[in-house]
C-alpha cells in the first residue's frame, strides 16, 4: 500500500484509522447537526453508520484510507475524513467524505486536518497532486476548500446520480505539489487565527 493506514497527531485533532470501536461516538457526532438531511451532502444517517464504517474498512484494502477524526480537547469523535481513489503509479489523492458534527464546524478542526493530510502525503509520500470534489451547489463546503487555497479546476456536469435520483454536478478543485509550501503556511496562519 501507498499510503500507510495509521494514526495521524495534531494539536487540536487526531486522526484515527476509522474502525467498528468508532461507531458510537460516530452516530452521535452525526446526530449533531443532522447532516444527513442536506440533500447535496453524502453523509450516512445514523442507522447506516454501521455500514458505512464497514465499507470503509473494505476500502482501505485498496489503499483509500478514512479516518474518524478525534477532538483532542475534548476526546469525542467529531465526524470522518479519508483519501480516496488513491493513485499510487501518478502520485494522486483525493481528500473527502468528510463531514463533522455540527458543534465542531468553524472551528480549528477542519484547518488542522486538511493540514495533517495535505502534509502527510506531499511530503511523506511524495504526492504530485491532490484533488477534491463537490456538489456545485453546496457553497459551503466550495467556500472550505477555496479557503485551503486549493484552485478552481472545473465543472463535471452531470457527474452522479444522487439518493433521490437528481443529478450532480461537481465542482473539482486540486493542490499540486509546487503549491503546497503556501497553501502550508495559510494553513498554519489560519490555524493560529482559530486556535
Amino acid at each position: 500500500m501507498w499510503i500507510e493506514n495509521k494514526e495521524i497527531r495534531g494539536q487540536f485533532v487526531t486522526l484515527e484509522p476509522i474502525g467498528l470501536n468508532h461507531l458510537n461516538e460516530l452516530i452521535d457526532a452525526v446526530k449533531d447537526g443532522e447532516s444527513w438531511k442536506l440533500w447535496f451532502a453524502n453523509v450516512p444517517r445514523p442507522e447506516k453508520m454501521q455500514q458505512y464504517i464497514e465499507d470503509a474498512i473494505d476500502d482501505a484494502k485498496q489503499g483509500n484510507i478514512a479516518y474518524a477524526v478525534r477532538n483532542n480537547k475534548t476526546n469525542n469523535i467529531v465526524g470522518t475524513t479519508r483519501y480516496y481513489k488513491v493513485d499510487e503509479a501518478n502520485r494522486r489523492v483525493m481528500i473527502g467524505y468528510t463531514w463533522y458534527a455540527n458543534s465542531v464546524r468553524r472551528t480549528s478542526v477542519n484547518t488542522e486536518c486538511k493540514l495533517l493530510l495535505l502534509r502527510e502525503i506531499f511530503e511523506s509520500y511524495d504526492a504530485i497532486a491532490v484533488e477534491f470534489r463537490t456538489h456545485s451547489k453546496n457553497t459551503a463546503s466550495r467556500s472550505a476548500i477555496e479557503r485551503l487555497g486549493a484552485k478552481f479546476d472545473g465543472v463535471l456536469r452531470n457527474h452522479q446520480i444522487l439518493r433521490d435520483g437528481s443529478l450532480r454536478d461537481t465542482a473539482v478543485y486540486s493542490i499540486i505539489a509546487d503549491e503546497w509550501d503556501s497553501v502550508k503556511e495559510n494553513l498554519r496562519n489560519n490555524l493560529n487565527r482559530t486556535s
